[in-house]
């Protein structure tokens, strides 16, 4: 019996190996390892020659991707702009010399040229945007092959927007996201954008029906054949929920002629469908198989979930049915130092602090973002405004118009099957000069490339988008009649508390008490200073829940440098490296109690802070305590600036400070749900070392990005806010410190940031200063 048995499992593994070999389909390889580096005061003789297969390049650096061109200080007063270059060498398998071969940068920055053995293959305008060619024809299989890219991130006529030095953020240069390389047989599915298709190329998923009993999941399926001959083909589509096969489709004799092209639409209906939203993003996978004479000659997976974004004739909206405010932010992709490289593992990273801080959506500022990020948001659950380039700044030609049209049309086809998108800005934010022509075209762009209902365009002016993007400070100071259209309030709670003219009364404040009291407030600003930013947020969504918008988006999220400006632009919910100010917990506790408790004591307590207590919470009533003494049992704050707030905030009055321990307690229907303590901070004696994963662990091979924070913490475990000491690291493994300027702390923490390697190994980290130590370990995996 155990002799069949054996006989039977070797049978099972043989034919096993045999199905995996018939169908080895090569999909897309990571060409992000080992790449030349220089920047290069060009002159016209290096030109020449730069980019040809014999020029030595054994002088540039090596770098990994994704790449930043220039390290920057942490307050960027003159970023590098410039020329650089990047080369690396390929090797196509000989096997591979009758096959389709693509070449894709997810972005580089901003205008890119593209050489594969010395001959020119792209050129590509814009930074945020994949630049995807198919290099079959320049390529050499069995042999070595140079790539060569030539990137400028100068100021642009063509691209926008304006020039740096005028510019409200910064475009940081480099490879700066990943490059793949694919390999495919010459029937296969095509590239959206190289097909060049409208509403379609690739696999685009729509949903003609959107219900729990039953969904419709419309597939269709764009398919070239490249051979001299017609071919018949067998199309393949699976739906998968966790893994689960839950539908599966074939459709057999699909004849293809020579050098054709064919679409193939599929409508499978999913019974007892999972629905996409923000409490539950439900997630589907796509398997799509092409094969020929029984062999998988082609497949791609496709993430998607089922949604379906609608307004009533209030323009109030509703996913899948319930009304729904989304409650937002905006977000820069910026990080300390190496500016827009960020891995794929940080890019999710920033997006669960994004939902962890209480936010269901995000508007997207001011430029396509990464596709690892619109993943993230797909995963937990974020509504997402998705944009193309444009600030302030119109070119009034026809290389500028054709240049945001295209961008238009090729953010709806990479971006098209995230659940995550509501509408589309096909608008350049902030910028009077657009023409109604120049805004009914894009808008015509959105709808074709996506057509159907529920698709909506968006821009900052109501003139012709189907969703009109406000921000309050314009609001306030030019109050009109409003359309008869959705409205989101697109930005709100920085400038109008700090702009002189922002109609709030700042022009009669001197500019001392105009800083102060605005949102810009850095950590080590204080505990007063940053409950500024906390009262101010408070307000202003309170009054944005008072309009008709169906959502708001404070902002910012994170902090970020500014071209135009000297310093940090501080109205971050979290600073730089991600660490949160007090606003942030306001947020926090704005989430539904069903979701997660909240409860959060806004003070450090210690001689500094205000003896009127803030307590963000989501819980119907507070405990609070003073070394073990009962100060009062309260509800939830009412009158100013609190009558629309799910949960408004707590304020107990203490009439002096007395050191030792606050403890706060949150009841629920009577019932303790929560509790925490903030005691007042002593000495400090040691280190606190942490890294920051936030739902990612350490990740070799993808030149992953982290901060490890270091706070000086007393025997109590507190972190002493007055502790600004500078920090000195030792590193046993291959992570990087990447910042320039010295690590130090700031109220209490100091960061730094780290690039991993490729080798799977255990970090260990030492941190001293001024006389204290502490250390961390963790694994890269």
């Amino acid at each position: 019996m155990k002799y069949l048995k054996g006989i039977v499992l070797l049978i099972v593994a043989t034919l096993t190996l045999q199905f995996c070999k018939k169908n080895d389909i090569v999909e897309a390889t990571p060409l992000n390892e080992d790449w030349k580096f220089s920047k290069i005061n060009e002159t016209g003789a290096l030109d020449e020659s730069i980019y040809s297969i014999a020029y030595d390049d054994s002088q540039w650096e090596t770098v990994n991707l994704p790449h930043t061109a220039n390290i920057e200080p942490l307050t960027v007063n003159n970023q590098w702009q410039g020329i650089c270059w990047y080369r690396k060498r390929i090797t196509i398998p000989k096997s591979d010399k009758d096959k389709k071969i693509f070449f894709e940068l997810e972005a580089a920055m901003n205008y890119s040229k593209i050489w594969i053995n010395g001959i020119e293959v792209k050129d590509h305008q814009g930074g945020y945007l994949p630049v995807i060619m198919d290099i079959s024809k320049y390529v050499k299989p069995g042999a070595e092959n140079i790539v060569a890219i030539r990137l400028d991130n100068t100021d642009n006529l063509v691209t926008g927007p304006k020039p740096l030095k005028r510019l409200d953020f910064n475009m940081f240069g480099g490879l700066y996201r990943k490059v793949n390389l694919t390999t495919k047989e010459k029937i296969y599915i095509s590239h959206p954008v190289l097909a060049n298709k409208i509403a379609g190329g690739g696999v685009f998923i729509t949903y003609p029906k959107v219900s729990e009993a039953a969904s419709i999941v419309n597939i269709k399926t764009h398919v070239i054949n490249e051979y001299e001959n017609s071919e018949s083909i067998e199309l393949v589509q699976i739906i998968l929920k966790n893994g689960k096969i839950i539908q599966e489709k074939t459709s057999s004799n699909i004849e293809i002629k020579a050098g054709k092209d064919i679409e193939l639409t599929e409508q499978i209906t999913i019974v007892n469908a999972e629905l996409w939203s923000p409490k539950h993003p439900n997630l589907y996978s796509l398997e799509t198989k092409v094969l020929q004479d029984g062999k998988v000659i082609d497949q791609q997976t496709t993430n998607f979930g089922i949604r379906e974004f609608t307004f009533d004739d209030k323009h109030q909206l509703h996913i899948n049915g319930k009304k729904t405010f989304l409650r937002g932010v905006n977000r820069h992709q910026e990080y300390p130092y190496i500016g827009y490289a960020l891995s794929d593992n940080a890019q999710y990273r920033d997006a669960k602090k994004i939902k962890d801080g209480g936010f269901d959506y995000i508007r997207l500022s001011h430029y396509p973002q990464s596709p690892a990020f619109m993943d993230a948001c797909d995963e937990q659950g974020l509504v997402v405004i998705d944009a193309i380039m444009g600030w302030q700044f119109y070119n009034d030609t026809e290389d500028f118009r054709n240049y945001c049209y295209q961008s238009a049309t090729n953010l709806i086809r990479r971006d098209r099957n995230h659940p995550s998108v509501l509408g589309w800005e096909v608008s350049l934010n902030e910028t009077k000069e657009m023409p109604v022509y120049f805004m009914e075209e894009l808008n015509n762009i959105t709808h074709a490339e996506y057509p159907g209902d529920h698709v909506y365009s968006c821009g900052w002016k109501d003139d012709v988008y189907d969703i009109y993007l406000e921000a309050r400070q314009h609001r306030i100071l030019r109050p009109h009649p409003y359309k008869e259209m959705p409205i989101t309030v697109s930005e709100y709670g920085d400038w109008e508390y700090y702009s002189k003219n922002a109609g709030l009364n700042q022009d009669k404040l001197p500019n001392d008490v105009r800083t102060e009291m605005s949102s810009r407030q850095a950590r080590g600003y204080g505990e007063k200073r940053m409950m500024r930013q906390a009262i101010n947020v408070q307000e202003a969504h309170n009054d944005n829940l008072s309009t008709r918008a169906y959502s708001d988006s404070y902002w910012v999220m994170y902090d970020y440098n500014r071209g135009y400006h000297d310093d940090i632009e501080r109205s971050g919910l979290m600073d730089l490296f991600r660490l949160p100010k007090l606003a942030y917990y306001f947020y926090q506790s704005q989430r539904d109690i069903d979701d997660v408790a909240v409860l959060k004591l806004a003070t450090y307590w210690n001689d500094k802070s205000p003896t009127d207590i803030k307590v963000y919470s989501n819980t119907d009533e507070v405990e609070l305590y003073l070394n073990d003494e009962l100060i009062a049992k309260q509800k939830p704050d009412s009158g100013k600036d609190t009558e629309n707030l799910k949960h408004p905030p707590y304020t107990f009055n203490l009439n002096e400070f007395k050191q030792g321990t606050l403890k706060a307690v949150g009841f629920v229907d009577g019932k303790k749900i929560t509790e925490d303590i903030v005691i007042t901070p002593q000495k400090p004696t040691k280190l606190k070392v942490w890294l920051d994963e936030s739902g990612k662990t350490p990740a070799a091979g993808q030149n992953d990005i982290l901060f490890l924070y270091v706070a000086a913490i007393d025997d109590n475990g507190t972190i002493n806010p007055d502790f600004t000491e500078t920090i000195t690291l030792e590193i046993n493994g291959s992570a990087k410190v990447m910042n320039v300027d010295a690590v130090n702390a700031e109220a209490g923490i100091a960061t730094a940031v780290l690039q991993l390697g490729n080798t799977k190994e255990t970090i260990i980290v030492n941190a001293n200063a001024a006389g204290l130590s502490g250390n961390h370990e963790f694994k890269i995996d």
